[in-house]
């Protein structure tokens, strides 16, 4: 559900959306307890059986905006969300999670704030909360050689967290040929609370007999994450200079600076030549990185994963070329060529996270619009990729080599609309050692 409208001098303008699925049903002929069945003589593991992939959702925002004004809050809840093939790999039909997350943000945008200059102010909060009910292994596992459990290894992390973020721009037309802008701002991240209630000790023996009676609540003694907190700094400045008739040179550079693992800078370049009237090249370099988790960082007393606080960020380089080209008024297609190097990759090593690895990939992408009839769109996109594990000079773990994504907009009377959607993945490797890789 989807309205707008004015309430006085204010645009105002929300949605409502509710919904369910169950999700793929694709059976798994074998799991992680396949193989503890095997070593410890056990018959435990609930494969072959069904993945677990439902979930509820529930979302809404209210957008309010006047003059420079601009306050939006949203609220997105996912309900027994499946846990797929299992938290550890081993099959847990009955195993959920809940989250929520409420967001709001406030911004001042004043494009006329002096000659040759805009501004542009945010602050934003957020809190996210996450619940599970997970049993890691199934009950009559051996876990390890380490005990019976009766009703399966069982654990139940929760999580709170608090975020809060500033930030600015500002961006100068004063110099001929240039458009300047100059950004700052902070943000903080806290898990401010934990909780966890499980049936195993720190040694990851069983409770008495393993069941869901001797589950315990470990929050202040053994918890699986103890809050934490970081604060994050960055700036940037880019230059969109005008190098003459169609021509467009973009270069920036951003510094971000964390409080728990340090500094990375990063440049982009994006070079932009207008070809013809509807034909429009780019080519782009930049670098990027992601920051470890909080989880990745300080998770401890975990059977399925730990956390290393000497984690560095993933880092990736990426070039592209690129053309967009409109044949006719109703139709836009567009083709891309591209290439990346990933490096310290965060992966589990022995259930440890840890910086491990290095990726290049190289692909091409397609994608076209096409406004069939009045009311009636058409749109779609393609990608192939190859990737490759420079360590083992195999493909790389879980990066599908084909994506295909269809989608239809029909508008078959005011106020309503169909809207059908085809989203294909396929060719994503297994894990090198996986016993079902291939």
């Amino acid at each position: 559900m989807l309205q707008g409208g004015k309430w006085g001098a204010v645009d105002v303008s929300g949605y409502l959306r509710v919904g369910h699925t169950d999700g793929a049903r694709r059976t798994v002929q074998a799991d992680a307890q396949t193989g503890l069945d095997t070593r410890w003589g056990t018959q435990a593991s609930r494969a072959p059986g069904a993945i677990n992939n439902g979930r509820d959702s529930t979302d809404g925002a209210l957008d309010l905006s006047l003059d420079q004004w601009r306050f939006r809050v949203a609220y997105k809840e996912r309900d027994d969300i499946g846990t797929g093939t299992g938290v550890a790999s081993a099959l847990d039909p009955e195993g959920h999670i809940y989250s929520q997350a409420i967001t709001s943000d406030l911004t001042y945008d004043n494009r006329n704030l002096a000659e040759d200059w805009a501004v542009n102010l945010q602050a934003s909060v957020m809190h996210y909360t996450e619940l599970t009910d997970l049993t890691l292994y199934p009950a009559g596992t051996n876990f390890f050689g380490l005990g019976v459990f009766a009703d399966g290894v069982i654990g139940n992390p929760a999580k709170w967290e608090r975020h809060g973020r500033l930030g600015g721009s500002a961006t100068y037309t004063g110099f001929k040929m240039h458009r300047i802008r100059l950004g700052l701002g902070a943000e903080r991240e806290e898990v401010y609370k934990t909780r966890e209630t499980k049936n195993f000790h720190t040694n990851f023996t069983p409770i008495n007999t393993g069941s869901r009676a001797d589950i315990i609540d470990v929050s202040d003694t053994e918890p699986f994450l103890r809050p934490q907190g970081r604060t994050k700094r960055y700036l940037y400045a880019q230059d969109e200079w005008n190098l003459g008739k169609d021509w467009t040179l973009t270069a920036g550079v951003r510094n971000d600076h964390y409080s728990d693992f340090g500094s990375t800078t990063n440049p982009r370049l994006a070079l932009v030549w207008e070809a013809a009237y509807n034909v429009t090249t780019k080519l782009l370099y930049g670098t990027a990185f992601r920051a470890p988790s909080m989880s990745e960082l300080y998770a401890i007393i975990n059977p399925v994963v730990t956390g290393n606080p000497d984690l560095r960020p993933e880092k990736i380089r990426t070039l592209e070329a690129a053309v967009s080209w409109q044949p006719l008024t109703k139709l836009q297609l567009g083709m891309n060529f591209f290439h990346y190097e990933m490096k310290d990759i965060i992966r589990l090593i022995n259930s440890v996270y840890q910086n491990n690895g290095q990726q290049n990939s190289n692909g091409l992408e397609f994608e076209a619009t096409w406004d069939a009839v009045k009311d009636l769109r058409l749109t779609g996109n393609y990608s192939y990729q190859r990737s490759v594990d420079e360590a083992t000079g195999q493909p790389a773990a879980n990066a599908p080599r084909h994506h295909l994504y269809l989608r239809t907009n029909w508008r078959f009377t005011p106020g309503w609309s169909v809207d059908p959607q085809v989203n294909w993945v396929s060719d994503r490797p297994r894990e090198l050692g996986d016993p079902r890789w291939t």
